[in-house]
């Protein structure tokens, strides 16, 4: 459906997002994952068209959006981050309006009826849009990138400031909208991505590093499953029981003193071992005392993905902050950047109270220039 290759955008001398290649598949949810900053929006906006990148192609549903921008574009519906409503008119207006913007060709009114009753925003379609709340506009948001009947749906940041009920009634319509449609969603909430996805795309610092399923990314960086288990037996007869399992993987004992043994096992991907550990181990009179599969979380794969990536201003070993841009520009200490701020605004307190001392603001001198 989509083709992204080498895919690059600059702000002067900020590479936002740097060399991006992957291809977006038909019939999945797509999750773009990374933390603030790491270029998820620019990359939307450059899929989207609705921004030029500086070098690289993108190629939607077999045409490329810089020589072929209408056929593309009609091929995708786009809900940005902060969803461009016009506050003033009704969900039904506003939803006519794109139809006929877009050069809707049916029965418009069924059409808008239609995504209207997708989005569980019929009972309100004759309430302006300022009177709504926020999930509702986000509602009316995502509908409207859904006029039409694009085949490609692409949210960014879709369950931004809703409260807990909200996101989940988002989640659900997310999910009903990938049965019908190929989706993709920007977030930095790894929940979010968790629920909702089958594809993930990670991206750190402006580059992908992941595309993958959910399934193989955990097998890549993080390896399979650890079953954990705590024996009443020496670590010997604990090996010896195990050996009867068979078709374990890596298996690492600790003896304790109060005649435990504390057991990591790593579970084959195809099987789970839990039933046939803990008959061995009745089998041969030795009580189980816990037992507990450990899957890594989707925070530990980007954790992992990314290498724990620190923030934008890494501390050093000093405790100061220092860093780079990546095209290797020095980049301002935040936290020297702060205390040289104080520093001078400390300073000019002092210089106003020699001038002025009668002065009643204390000293305040606003950062910027202006109180």
């Amino acid at each position: 459906m989509i083709k992204v290759k080498n895919l690059t955008k600059r702000y002067g001398e900020l590479e936002a997002v740097k060399n991006v290649s992957f291809t977006i598949e038909r019939g999945h949810i797509y999750g773009l994952l990374g933390a603030n900053g790491a270029g998820k929006s620019t990359t939307m906006n450059m899929m989207t068209g609705c921004l030029a990148p500086t070098s690289g192609s993108i190629v939607v549903g077999g045409y490329d959006i810089s020589a072929h921008p209408e056929k593309a574009k009609a091929l995708i519906g786009y809900l940005p981050e902060i969803p461009p409503l016009y506050t003033d008119m009704t969900p039904r207006e506003y939803l006519t309006f794109i139809a006929q913007a877009r050069r809707f060709r049916g029965d418009l009114d069924a059409h808008v009826d239609e995504i209207m009753g997708k989005t569980r925003i019929s009972h309100v379609s004759e309430r302006l849009i300022k009177n709504l709340s926020k999930g509702y506009r986000q509602r009316v948001g995502i509908a409207q990138a859904m006029i039409g009947d694009p085949e490609i749906i692409i949210l960014d940041e879709p369950t931004v400031g809703l409260d807990p009920r909200q996101i989940i009634e988002i989640r659900e319509l997310i999910s009903e909208l990938g049965k019908d449609h190929t989706v993709i969603i920007s977030s930095h909430i790894l929940t979010e991505i968790s629920e909702c996805c089958n594809r993930i795309i990670i991206i750190s610092a402006g580059e992908v590093i992941a595309c993958d399923s959910l399934e193989n990314l955990h097998r890549t960086f993080l390896g399979p499953d650890m079953l954990s288990v705590s024996v009443k037996s020496s670590a010997k007869q604990a090996v010896e029981i195990l050996k009867r399992v068979g078709s374990l993987g890596k298996i690492s004992l600790e003896e304790n003193e109060d005649g435990t043994c504390d057991i990591s096992i790593e579970c084959p991907k195809d099987r789970d071992v839990r039933e046939d550990v803990f008959f061995a181990f009745a089998k041969a009179g030795h009580a189980i005392l816990t037992m507990q599969k450990i899957t890594a979380s989707l925070e530990d794969l980007f954790l992992k993905a990314t290498d724990g990536e620190r923030a934008l201003y890494p501390e050093d070993e000093d405790g100061t902050d220092d860093g780079e841009s990546s095209n290797g520009v020095a980049l301002p200490s935040l936290a020297d950047f702060l205390r040289r701020t104080r520093a001078e605004r400390r300073d000019s307190a002092e210089n106003d109270d020699d001038d002025n001392d009668d002065d009643d603001d204390d000293g305040y001198k606003p950062l910027f220039g202006r109180k």
